[in-house]
């Protein structure tokens, strides 16, 4: 049966974006530990390129 799940879109279009960076689009890293350093290491340079571009 399908049933929408509520803000669903919010973890995809975020999937999506960290998708954008060839290290996290495969598996590569052996360590667990490290996989999740490179996630927040994408997603600190999405911010930082986000506040980059906005107007003052």
């Amino acid at each position: 049966m399908f049933a929408v799940v509520p803000r669903r879109w919010v973890v995809e279009r975020t999937f999506a974006w960290l998708g954008k960076y060839r290290r996290l689009s495969k598996d590569y890293e052996y360590l667990t530990a490290t996989a999740g350093n490179v996630i927040y290491l994408a997603m600190s340079m999405i911010l930082l390129h986000r506040l980059a571009r906005r107007p003052p």
